[in-house]
């Protein structure tokens, strides 16, 4: 598994536990960030991570708008907690990070998808993001 693999995972873990706690997501990346400090193994994967998130938190409005505007049919709200931070991920990867290919950023997030959120996920995920990046 690459490292960029790794840290969206990693990053997808900080987006789901802050959704689900309620929490804010810088809250919950300082928490993060001071756990990574004692995994040196693991530094390659937390810097990538930490750029997904910062990059998430800046632009969560464009972002979010995004995701609402080319979701069919489904408010943020009504997703499920995984496929809305795997959006918010790939999302901020297709326009805002000019070094991961938009294929890329949206199958990462469709295998992350059918790995940890429902059935239907995938397919949902896969349709979002491609229309945002057709947009």
């Amino acid at each position: 598994m690459s490292a960029r693999t790794k840290a969206r995972k990693r990053a997808l873990d900080i987006l789901f536990s802050a959704d689900v706690r309620g929490d804010k997501l810088s809250v919950a990346l300082a928490a993060e960030a001071k756990r990574a400090a004692s995994e040196p193994a693991r530094q390659a994967s937390w810097l990538y991570a930490r750029e997904i998130v910062d990059g998430v938190i800046d632009h969560a409005e464009e972002i979010d708008e995004q995701i609402s505007t080319h979701s069919r049919d489904w408010k943020l709200d009504r997703m499920p907690t995984v496929d809305r931070a795997l959006l918010r991920i790939a999302t901020w990867e297709i326009l805002f990070n000019d070094a991961v290919p938009t294929a890329v950023a949206i199958d990462e997030a469709v295998d992350l998808a059918k790995e940890f959120s429902t059935d239907d996920s995938g397919a949902f995920v896969h349709g979002v993001l491609a229309r945002i990046a057709r947009s």
